[in-house]
């Protein structure tokens, strides 16, 4: 992950625009296969498509994403809403078999990744030449990770998702005990 090409890039007078990719994978434990899906809020340059990033497509859909910033002392708890206007959304969730929650994504792993228009590859442009730079798909910010905590709303028009952080511990349960917010100066409180 080139980390410092985006930080140098972020700092010249004329940055090229942050591109916003998302992804969903779903576990053949939880969900009965192992797929991942690929959407971006956008099209490329050529014919209003997908866009390709590191050899991969992302399919053009309408997302909104909120709340991935971090607040003093609390973890971010995002929600992810992508238009069903088409019914992409139901058709990917009646396809899943959850094991513990019937058809849904709870569980589902989703990446945030954020790069620059820059880094692109040169097949979202027309000649398949990148006007803004050089493609690289290593340049990146670093990736945010989260699971879909549960699904917030589902509807004809959008589906509404609320994400949680992977290391998110509130209420799950380790072995023989529960881990809870509730903390000690130096060590957390395990109730047995």
């Amino acid at each position: 992950m080139s980390t410092a090409s985006i930080i140098t890039d972020l700092q010249k007078i004329n940055p090229s625009s942050i591109i916003e990719l998302f992804s969903i994978t779903t576990e053949a434990a939880l969900h009965g296969s192992a797929t991942t899906y690929r959407f971006h809020a956008g099209t490329n340059r050529v014919g209003n498509g997908d866009i390709i990033w590191a050899g991969d497509t992302y399919v053009k859909m309408p997302i909104q994403a909120e709340g991935f910033a971090f607040q003093r002392g609390q973890l971010p708890r995002p929600t992810l809403t992508i238009s069903n206007a088409l019914g992409t959304i139901t058709a990917i969730l009646l396809n899943v078999n959850s094991v513990t929650t019937g058809n849904d994504l709870t569980g589902a792993t989703v990446t945030r990744i954020r790069t620059l228009a820059r880094y692109l590859d040169s097949v979202n442009f027309p000649g398949n030449t990148n006007p803004y730079g050089t493609p690289d798909p290593t340049a990146e910010f670093p990736k945010e990770i989260y699971k879909i905590d549960r699904k917030a709303t589902e509807n004809r028009d959008v589906v509404r998702f609320e994400l949680a952080a992977v290391f998110d511990l509130a209420g799950i349960r380790a072995p023989k005990r529960q881990c809870t917010r509730t903390e000690f100066p130096s060590i957390g409180t395990f109730i047995a």
